[in-house]
């Protein structure tokens, strides 16, 4: 990965599908995010071709899938095969993994093997998916193991177009993705590299409020298209949050090309784009300009 060559580096995208056809979520579940983002012609490309996606753009982007077995019944694409798939595109992919907390000790060791083995360089987190609560105890020792390796946990908060308009919201809790809730995991693991995904509606100032206090937590602008982020963190990003605020577009529901474009035209300062289109990104994944060169 040559990292000067680079325009920006994307944190947030998902592989929604895996080698062998299986989805990231139900048909059902799949539907209403598509429908909440008004994703027309919607489709699940494979990580083959993020690569020549992102290669073409000249940006690098965090890939993952979500493990929400244990909420929602539908086994999760392979974080082995995510970190594979990823590793024949070195130059523009950066593969994180995605374990269930509720998979307890096993889900510990996993996370330790998908560092060491497969060079995964971070972990999501989507509570409301996963169903548990980020200060819930049972994921206290998966957090310990990552705060070991030394890699960033990135969660989900706000609202979610998963399940968005299926009855009960396929079971999906919104409470669980109150950012106030990543608080204590701040508290608890004061070492640990704490990404907040999304301007986190309804609780944008809590965000805000958490990433300002708390020095090792950030911001990924994810889900969003620019036009529509509150006046706040927008104030927040081109001050306090310069160096904690990170692009990220939610690909392939949300492309690169759109936020972009929108990005364009919101009021940051110069000094300051940079930052959020990549530079904090790499200081935050360790990609310096040494190692990329290699």
């Amino acid at each position: 990965m040559d990292l000067d060559s680079l325009v920006a580096i994307d944190v947030h995208t998902h592989a929604e599908v895996g080698a062998d056809g299986q989805s990231s979520l139900s048909p059902a579940l799949m539907a209403a995010s598509a429908a909440y983002f008004k994703a027309q012609g919607h489709r699940q490309p494979t990580i083959d071709e993020m690569a020549a996606y992102y290669r073409s753009r000249s940006m690098a982007a965090v890939v993952f899938t979500v493990d929400a077995e244990h909420l929602t019944g539908h086994p999760a694409i392979s974080n082995a095969e995510v970190a594979s798939s990823c590793a024949a595109h070195p130059d523009v992919l950066i593969p994180f993994a995605s374990i269930d907390p509720h998979k307890g000790r096993a889900g510990v060791r996993e996370a330790r093997r998908l560092v060491a083995e497969y060079g995964v360089r971070g972990f999501k987190f989507h509570p409301s998916l996963q169903g548990f609560s980020p200060d819930d105890r049972i994921a206290y020792p998966l957090y310990e193991a990552i705060e070991e390796l030394g890699v960033p946990a990135l969660f989900h908060t706000g609202q979610t177009g998963i399940g968005a308009g299926v009855p009960g919201g396929g079971g999906i809790r919104l409470r669980y993705s109150n950012p106030m809730l990543v608080d204590d995991v701040a508290v608890d693991f004061p070492e640990l590299r704490i990404i907040l995904a999304h301007p986190s509606f309804p609780w944008q100032d809590e965000a805000l409020a958490v990433a300002t206090h708390k020095p090792y937590v950030y911001i990924d602008l994810s889900g969003w298209s620019p036009k529509y982020f509150p006046p706040q963190l927008v104030r927040y990003a081109n001050t306090l949050l310069q160096d904690k605020v990170l692009f990220g577009s939610d690909y392939p529901v949300l492309t690169p090309d759109r936020w972009l474009a929108d990005f364009e035209k919101l009021e940051i300062k110069p000094a300051v784009r940079p930052k959020i289109l990549k530079e904090n990104a790499a200081r935050l994944l360790g990609l310096s300009p040494k190692e990329t060169s290699a």
